[in-house]
């Protein structure tokens, strides 16, 4: 299925996949198509863009949050092959992980840039890379929170992605699952620590912040394969939403999850 046609000017979102094994996803406004990171092989971003129905040559930018292998594997091979334009901060192409880039545009953190039409806030988080950001898009008067990838939700963050209208939300593990799973002690207390990823607990402490009143889809992303599950997320979440779950989805390793428009 590709952006829905009859939704031409309204904000939409899909996820190619989401977890330890790649994340990307995909923004529009029907006009204006975004990628945000490529954790995935060259084939297979290739393959789960046509699954939502666009081509690599339709994308406009694709940026990146930072320079970890799961966000980062498809960046190169795709603008290399497709010519698209990479942003980035500093500190991620300084981790020289991308090779060369046939185009290169620097993001400042906490600057607003516009890529036709679509407002992009880079939003600085604390996870353990070299200049990590997260991603605030607007278009018309409707708003979309990227949020994955950090080790606890500061002050900054939860001012930063206030008033969103659809927030994409990393529910990275259990805890009593990482702290029982098959991970050393090194990579649990990097898991679990301050620079690394948001626990469901705390991704729910996050949400009561930001407040739910506008949020139309909130969804569960980044999900550990070995320390988390989808019901698990769902269960921290669910207490904050009134008995109506139907806005909360999870974003799946291998499916992903189909467009979403914001009305």
């Amino acid at each position: 299925m590709g952006v829905p046609l009859e939704e031409a000017g309204r904000l939409c979102f899909a996820s190619l996949g989401s977890g330890s094994k790649g994340n990307a996803t995909l923004v529009s406004d029907g006009e204006t198509h975004l990628l945000i990171d490529c954790g995935f092989g060259l084939k297979e971003v290739e393959r789960r863009l046509g699954r939502l129905g666009l081509h690599p040559r339709q994308l406009d930018a694709l940026l990146v949050t930072h320079e970890h292998g799961d966000h980062l594997r498809g960046v190169g091979p795709l603008a290399r092959k497709h010519d698209v334009p990479v942003y980035m901060t500093p500190g991620t192409w300084m981790a020289g992980r991308t090779g060369e880039l046939p185009r290169r545009v620097w993001i400042t953190p906490q600057s607003p840039l516009h890529i036709k039409g679509i407002e992009i806030d880079p939003v600085t988080v604390p996870h353990d890379a070299r200049e990590p950001v997260q991603f605030r898009l607007t278009a018309g008067d409707r708003r979309l929170g990227l949020l994955t990838d950090l080790g606890y939700p500061s002050h900054h963050v939860v001012e930063a992605f206030q008033g969103c209208d659809a927030l994409v939300l990393e529910c990275n593990h259990d805890v009593h699952l990482l702290e029982t799973g098959p991970y050393p002690p090194s990579l649990k207390r990097r898991v679990a620590g301050r620079w690394g990823h948001l626990a469901n607990e705390q991704a729910a402490w996050l949400l009561q912040r930001l407040g739910l009143e506008r949020l139309q889809h909130i969804v569960c992303s980044h999900l550990s394969e070995h320390n988390n599950r989808p019901e698990l997320a769902r269960q921290a979440l669910d207490p904050l939403l009134d008995g109506d779950a139907s806005r909360l989805t999870v974003a799946a390793q291998e499916a992903g999850l189909d467009w979403r428009v914001i009305r």
